[in-house]
């Protein structure tokens, strides 16, 4: 029997949509409007099929996010990326790993969908531009400008992403064991002085609707988070980073961290009860 290329590159399609999308629901949705071409396709006159079901998963990604992109004009509060619970070997490629957080999705998301499909292609899966200008309908020059400006344009925003992956995991956990005990003094000595905290809860749970800037305000609402009644923390990896789940009145949050020079700098913690989908069995992500 021989094997559905479809099946076998399925890891790889879906994290080549989700990476464009930042979401799982929507890559889910990519891909199964990709089958239905694929079972439509003379099979055996393919090629090269990884390269034929990358093409078609692109192009239905690309429509998928013009659409989505005018959808999320219109969200309520901040919109962060759909978390995906991964193993903890995704983080051994350090360079995939930092693709697939939470923080390079975000930014991801404010490129256009052109600019976002081309970097996606060739800065993620190294995919050549004539390939690309093939996806996208436009020459390999004006690929190759689309994707020296979506490069800069994430180069100005990307995160910086700590060498030392043992510091990044023991910061984090020091992070978490001071929220589960309730000890300000060392949640304090781990927050940068300019730490972020973005929450998204789309309306539907509570959550900031804004930012929130500074360690003082960080802090302050740190506090009230530890004073929950029955709230429990559990270790998990997100998207190839070390991060955590918060389970409290029946509700959940997914927290992703940024570390650097062994502070946290960024907290993204998702709460929209419509993204936590992905934290009940493990993704297969791949390129």
């Amino acid at each position: 029997m021989i094997d559905d290329p479809f099946v076998t590159h399925r890891g790889l399609l879906f994290t080549v949509a989700y990476e464009m999308l930042g979401s799982a629901v929507d890559a889910e949705d990519v891909l199964q409007e990709t089958w239905l071409r694929w079972a439509d396709v003379d099979q055996a006159e393919v090629g090269d099929p990884r390269a034929y079901l990358v093409r078609i998963v692109t192009r239905q990604a690309l429509n998928r996010l013009r659409t989505v992109s005018r959808r999320r004009e219109e969200y309520v509060g901040e919109w962060l990326p759909e978390p995906l619970l991964t193993r903890a070997d995704v983080a051994e490629d350090v360079e995939f790993a930092e693709n697939v957080s939470i923080a390079m999705l975000t930014v991801l998301e404010t490129l256009g969908p052109a600019e976002r499909v081309v970097f996606v292609l060739h800065e993620v899966f190294e995919t050549p531009y004539d390939e690309i200008a093939d996806v996208v309908g436009k020459s390999p020059a004006a690929v190759r400008q689309i994707e020296h400006r979506a490069r800069e344009h994430v180069a100005a925003r990307r995160p910086r992403m700590p060498v030392d992956r043992a510091q990044q995991e023991a910061t984090v956990k020091r992070f978490l064991a001071a929220i589960s005990s309730g000890d300000m003094d060392g949640l304090l000595e781990i927050l940068a002085p300019n730490v972020v905290l973005i929450a998204d809860g789309g309306g539907l749970v509570t959550a900031a609707r804004k930012p929130i800037a500074g360690i003082e305000r960080v802090a302050a609402f740190l506090a009230r988070v530890v004073e929950l009644p029955d709230l429990a923390v559990t270790t998990i990896w997100l998207n190839g980073m070390p991060g955590a789940r918060f389970d409290v009145d029946g509700g959940i949050t997914a927290v992703s961290l940024m570390v650097e020079d062994g502070q946290i700098t960024r907290i993204y913690a998702i709460r929209n009860p419509h993204k936590l989908g992905g934290l009940g069995s493990v993704a297969e992500l791949q390129r």
